[in-house]
C-alpha cells in the first residue's frame, strides 16, 4: 500500500501552487507555512495528519486557538489557511473529501484602519524636514534625517506598501520621472504618480548621499536600491523604517503607537477619498486586486456625501 505524503510534503506542494498559480509573495507564503505547521503539530498530538484529519479535529483546533488567546482575526486567518489547504488536497485527489468545508469561523466586523488627520501628517513632515536642517548634526546624522524625510514624502505621495517603498530601485529617483513603476504583491507591476515634493526630497537625499560618499573618498560601486543599507538584503528594512518613524512621531508630539508606515498608507487613501477621488482610482493606486479590499475606506466617502448633502441641499437645515 502506498504511504501517504507527510504534512511537510503536502505543505510544500500547497505553497508551490500558491506561488506558481496565484503569484503569492514571500510574506504570504511564510504566513501560510507558520499557520499550517501549527495545525500539523496539533493534529499530530491527536494521531492524525492532513491526509486523514477529521472535521471534529479541525473544530477542536479552532477551539484550542481560542483557548490560547488568539484574536478572532487570527483564528479567521488560520481557518482560511485550512480551507485553502483542504480544498487543494481535494482537487489534487490526495483526499476524497474536504473536512474544512462546513467549518464556521468567529464572527467579526472588519475594523476600520487607523487614520492620521491631514494636520497630523503635516506635523510629521514639518518635523522631519526640520531635522534635516539641524546645524549641529553630523553629515551622517543629516543623511539619515534626509532619508527619513524622503521616505515620508514618497510614502504619503504614493501610498506604497512599506515593502514596496524600501525596495524602490535607484532608477525611481530620476528627476524627470512623473510616474514610477512599482512591483507589488505577486510581482504585479503598476504605475504610481510622483508629486514635486517627493521628487525634490529624493533629489536632495541622493545629493547628500553622494556628497558624503565623496568626502569619505569611497569609490565602491553604487547600490541598485534607492535606500541602501549594509544589511543582508542590501536595502533599508521595513522594521528599521518603522522604528525611525515612531521616533519621529514622538519628536513631533504624536503618539508613536498611532503612527506606522501602514497608517500613512491609510492616510494617503483616506485623504484622497475625502477630497473627492474615485474609489476605483484609489484601488489602482494602492495596488488592490479586489475592490472589496479598498471598500474599508467607504466610511470616508459616506461622511463626505453626508456633508455635501448637509451643506449643499436646498432643504438642508442651515
Amino acid at each position: 500500500m502506498r504511504a501517504k505524503p507527510s504534512d511537510a510534503r503536502l505543505t510544500d506542494l500547497f505553497l508551490d501552487m500558491l506561488a506558481a498559480e496565484r503569484g503569492a509573495g514571500d510574506n504570504t507564503l511564510d504566513a501560510y507555512r507558520r499557520d499550517l505547521t501549527d495545525l500539523s503539530a496539533f493534529l499530530a498530538s491527536l494521531g492524525q495528519s492532513f491526509a486523514g484529519a477529521e472535521t471534529q479535529s479541525l473544530r477542536d483546533y479552532l477551539a484550542d486557538l481560542d483557548s490560547r488567546g488568539f484574536k478572532s482575526s487570527s483564528v479567521a486567518r488560520r481557518l482560511s489557511a485550512m480551507r485553502h489547504l483542504f480544498r487543494f488536497l481535494l482537487n489534487e485527489r490526495i483526499r476524497s473529501d474536504d473536512p474544512a468545508a462546513i467549518l464556521s469561523g468567529p464572527k467579526r466586523g472588519r475594523g476600520l484602519p487607523k487614520v492620521l488627520s491631514i494636520a497630523d501628517v503635516d506635523r510629521l513632515l514639518v518635523r522631519a524636514k526640520a531635522l534635516t536642517d539641524e546645524a549641529e548634526a553630523s553629515p551622517q546624522e543629516r543623511l539619515r534625517a534626509m532619508r527619513l524625510y524622503c521616505l515620508l514624502e514618497v510614502l504619503y505621495a504614493t501610498g506604497l506598501r512599506v515593502s514596496e517603498l524600501v525596495t524602490l530601485p535607484l532608477s525611481a529617483s530620476r528627476t524627470d520621472a512623473r510616474m514610477i513603476v512599482v512591483r507589488g504583491k505577486g510581482s504585479k507591476e503598476r504605475l504610481v504618480p510622483l508629486n514635486e515634493k517627493s521628487r525634490q526630497a529624493m533629489a536632495d537625499y541622493l545629493s547628500a548621499m553622494e556628497t558624503l560618499k565623496a568626502s569619505k573618498k569611497k569609490n565602491a560601486a553604487g547600490s541598485k536600491w534607492l535606500f541602501p543599507s549594509f544589511g543582508e538584503s542590501g536595502h533599508l528594512t521595513r522594521q528599521h523604517f518603522a522604528r525611525d518613524l515612531k521616533e519621529l512621531a514622538a519628536s513631533a508630539g504624536l503618539s508613536p503607537r498611532l503612527v506606522s508606515p501602514h497608517v500613512l498608507r491609510h492616510a494617503f487613501a483616506s485623504h484622497l477619498l475625502h477630497n473627492g477621488a474615485d474609489l476605483r482610482i484609489v484601488q489602482t493606486l494602492l495596488g488592490h486586486t479586489d475592490i472589496s479590499t479598498t471598500q474599508i475606506y467607504t466610511h470616508v466617502v459616506e461622511e463626505r456625501l453626508k456633508s455635501l448633502v448637509r451643506d449643499l441641499h436646498p432643504l438642508a437645515e442651515k
